[in-house]
């Protein structure tokens, strides 16, 4: 196979991200003290300049690696999203809890390494290429889940999400030797006109691929009936790896799903149409209505994240080009509602007590106004409430599916929307309604926790005020698919 220098060029953002990873592990080994700040300090400049070269890769249109992958807007698009995850992780794991069992050498070297995992996944254009995205990320998560090494919790997250893991990673590569066997390639753009040329659409063969395809994607986004792993997973890990897999995670599985959905025209079959309109609002309702009985706040972002993929799933069911875009919408105004609302928790946490209880929340508004009106934002949004980032991104989520004629799909996810409204505000009302039943030490200020949370509430209220250019650049990134 013969590689040309501008392949390389091409793939820059995640050559620097590789080579950050196995930087920050010899800076570890060689200077075993260093300040965990001076780490993060390294790891967020080596993020800015991937963040840099995928910008300055915007305007490419190419197949690199002999097919293996695409150097376009949509890849550099959610190459952003992903590092901008993955910088704010960086930021949230420099606590006071998380100091006590992180070592911050490994510990960023395997966000680094996740994040080109992800990359992968996004730029894909060879099913063999998502599948070695998925499992560099799969495995970089795994470890993460785990590194409270001494937390019982924590072990069996890393261990549950390991065995459910490995079984979507089986259907998937399962899946990819099926659609090899229908149409003779694994690469998408010889599928797609193999798919186009022989009419295979409903071909069995193919149909078997597709399905064992989407339940390993469907894993990795935690869509009902495969998302039984999300609570338990999100509870014992580290709350900064819990928002990483929360977001991060389902981003890719997402801009995996979508290349392949467009490659396939599988949502030009009615069957697959009525499959995926079931499975979208089961995950909405199923996620919102155990979010309910939630008393443990990372359980109830967890099951809320899998309600969040079914209202994403709507985009892609209207499998047009505003619903792709808004998609992508969504995905970076979850990052940032998301990773926000998991950064409180990680802010009130601190050597002794980790906040994991919804009532103690209680009085938040009197003992830490500022961390408690960023937590009103973070629940508003998820709630989709004006004008926030959320409730743009459900309009035009929702918006797509009306112009695709899934009225009642619409009429669903509004009702499931309400659904959501009552745990979200229960945060709120905790917040700002009740008196503190008890007052705990206060955590120490950690600068890069509030940073955190600031850039994530000035994102949130930037897209929910000020949306029409970022669809605008949303719409140029999902036109470039086609």
């Amino acid at each position: 196979m013969n590689f040309a220098p501008q392949d390389f060029v091409l793939i820059a953002p995640q050559l620097i991200l590789t080579v950050l990873g196995f930087l920050i592990i010899l800076i570890g080994l060689i200077f075993p003290r260093l300040y965990r700040e001076t780490l993060a300090a390294i790891v967020l400049i080596g993020l800015a300049a991937a963040i840099f070269v995928a910008l300055q890769n915007w305007g490419a249109s190419s197949i690199v690696f002999n097919g293996m992958l695409a150097v376009d807007k949509f890849s550099a698009g959610f190459q952003c999203i992903f590092i901008i995850g993955a910088a704010l992780t960086v930021l949230l794991s420099l606590n006071e809890l998380e100091g006590q069992y992180l070592l911050y050498s490994e510990y960023f070297a395997i966000v680094v390494f996740a994040t080109v995992g992800m990359m992968l996944m996004a730029a894909g254009s060879h099913l063999l290429t998502i599948f070695l995205g998925l499992e560099t990320l799969s495995i970089s998560l795994y470890i993460l889940a785990g590194f409270r090494r001494t937390h019982e919790l924590a072990l069996e997250s890393s261990f549950k999400y390991f065995l459910l893991g490995a079984f979507a990673s089986g259907f998937l590569l399962y899946g990819i030797a099926l659609v090899y066997g229908a149409t003779g390639s694994a690469n998408l753009q010889h599928i797609a006109q193999a798919i186009r040329d022989g009419n295979l659409l409903s071909n069995h063969l193919l149909t078997a691929g597709l399905v064992l395809l989407f339940i390993g994607f469907g894993f990795k986004i935690a869509l009902v009936p495969f998302h039984m792993w999300a609570p338990d997973v999100y509870q014992g890990a580290p709350t900064p790896v819990a928002a990483f897999m929360a977001t991060g995670s389902k981003a890719a599985g997402f801009a995996a799903l979508l290349r392949v959905v467009i490659a396939t025209g599988m949502l030009a079959d009615v069957r697959w149409q009525d499959a995926l309109w079931v499975l979208a609002v089961l995950t909405m309702t199923i996620g919102n209505v155990i979010a309910l009985r939630q008393e443990n706040i990372k359980r109830m972002l967890a099951y809320s994240s899998i309600a969040h993929a079914g209202y994403i799933l709507v985009g892609v069911i209207a499998a047009n080009e505003r619903g792709y875009s808004s998609v992508l919408f969504y995905l970076l105004s979850y990052t940032f509602m998301n990773v926000g609302a998991f950064g409180v928790v990680s802010m009130l946490s601190d050597k002794s007590n980790e906040t994991l209880r919804i009532s103690d929340y209680r009085g938040l508004a009197q003992r830490r106004p500022l961390v408690a009106l960023a937590m009103a934002v973070f629940m508003f949004s998820l709630a989709g409430i004006p004008p926030s980032a959320g409730f743009v991104g459900k309009f035009y989520v929702f918006g797509a599916a009306v112009q695709a004629g899934y009225i009642w799909l619409v009429v669903l996810g509004v009702l499931n929307s309400l659904i959501s409204l009552y745990y979200y505000l229960g945060v709120v009302v905790n917040m700002y309604m009740h008196d503190p039943v008890d007052q705990p030490a206060q955590p120490v200020p950690l600068p890069t926790v509030g940073l955190a949370l600031a850039i994530a509430v000035f994102a949130i209220l930037d897209l929910g005020i000020f949306p029409a250019r970022w669809i605008e650049a949303f719409q140029d990134l999902a036109a470039s698919l086609k």
